[in-house]
């Protein structure tokens, strides 16, 4: 995942972990030798067009939301195809009223029609103030949450760790997040919901109360499902 700035200073470029305390929890109740935050990549504005998510100052909000009507104003000028026009007239009032694209209500299908404009402010942004630019790192799962993604956990023996996948990805989409081979030989997912993980107070207690599923490939992931992938090793 690839987060950019935008008006946002005093935050190194890089890698950076996204500190959410569900991974605390779970390091508290399931012994390992290491605990592994998820990562992003936080990038600078010129990637802009190619993040996944954006974390704008105020100001920075504003800049995008102007360079958006900017565009907008110019297409129309053009005199695009009727379809077109009726979603950028929407779309430049809502940038008018200091709003973004992506809370402009668009259809899937009005938002294809526009696909090819790159609109900036159709991307997720989190505004940032001065506090959260203090505590990046615990503000980013926040960023997270509003960028359409969630976390999975992988515990036990030499890790517990917390990787990231999109909103609606399978069981066998989040074992490609950790590594090809298990995507590709995928035999079953072994799963415990973070909530009956905490109650029954660990991963060996949760399945003495039978709250362990066995999902096949095509099951969709929930936020912090606790996951043990089975697949065949080639």
């Amino acid at each position: 995942m690839k987060v950019a700035l935008v008006g946002v200073t005093g935050v190194p470029l890089g890698k950076h972990k996204v500190r959410d305390s569900r991974l605390d929890q779970a390091d508290k109740l399931v012994k390992a030798d290491t605990k592994t935050y998820a990562s992003v990549d936080v990038v600078g504005e010129e990637e802009a067009s190619t993040a996944d998510a954006l974390v704008a100052s105020p100001e920075g909000r504003f800049d995008l939301i102007v360079k958006d009507l900017e565009f907008a104003e110019t297409r129309l000028e053009r005199n695009p195809p009727a379809t077109e026009k009726a979603v950028l007239e929407r779309i430049k009032a809502r940038l008018e009223g200091e709003g973004v694209v992506a809370e402009a209500g668009l259809t899937p299908e009005e938002l294809h029609l526009i696909e090819s404009h790159a609109f900036v402010t159709a991307k997720p942004m989190v505004v940032a103030e001065a506090a959260d630019i203090a505590a990046f790192d615990n503000f980013l799962v926040r960023v997270v949450e509003a960028s359409g993604y969630i976390g999975f956990l992988t515990v036990g023996g030499s890790e517990n760790r917390a990787w990231l996948i999109r909103k609606g990805a399978t069981a066998q989409e989040a074992g490609g997040a950790i590594h090809t081979d298990i995507q590709r030989g995928f035999i079953r997912a072994e799963i415990i919901g973070y909530d009956d993980f905490i109650a029954a107070g660990g991963e060996t207690q949760a399945k003495h109360a039978n709250k362990m599923r066995v999902e096949t490939k095509t099951y969709v992931m929930h936020d912090y499902d606790l996951t043990n992938f089975r697949f065949n090793k080639k």
